[in-house]
């Protein structure tokens, strides 16, 4: 058997009785008054019902949609690429004169060091080739000779 239930049927129990806390109502007190200008104080309207009711309340402006502003003819995006493609001519310009440029002033310096190469060759041809009359020489006087047979004879 169940610890509730006796052999003559279910237990009673004694029956609790709870009494709720009663709720002190709120203490109302006055809205602060905030000095209002005169010429911002809303105009107060009144409708009267088909039953006869009265309801009064401040009118309402309707809501006036934001102003649309007119979409340009060519889209942003557009004139953006546009002046990037005029940018981007004018850098490739600028950088095939910079590219002309270095090649001048390669050709220069290779003609210049072209230059110098036949200078300075010719100075050391003419140093080797000049005869020079020193007196610290020997002089050797060739005669007329006859070569006969691998030998000179006078």
């Amino acid at each position: 058997m169940y610890p509730d239930h006796t052999p003559h049927g279910p237990a009673q129990r004694p029956v609790e009785v709870h009494q709720p806390t009663p709720i002190q109502p709120a203490v109302m007190q006055p809205a602060p008054l905030i000095p209002v200008q005169p010429h911002t104080v809303p105009t107060v309207a009144s409708i009267v019902l088909p039953d006869g009711r009265i309801i009064t309340g401040y009118t309402v402006n309707p809501v006036q949609p934001e102003p649309i502003t007119a979409k340009p003819a060519v889209s942003r995006t557009a004139v953006n690429v546009a002046l990037g493609g005029i940018g981007f001519g004018a850098v490739c310009g600028g950088l095939l004169l910079l590219t002309t440029f270095i090649a001048a002033l390669a050709a220069l310096i290779q003609q210049l060091i072209i230059l110098a190469a036949v200078i300075f060759g010719g100075w050391i041809a003419v140093q080797v080739l000049t005869h020079r009359d020193t007196s610290g020489g020997t002089t050797v006087n060739i005669r007329k000779a006859v070569v006969k047979r691998n030998h000179f004879h006078n």
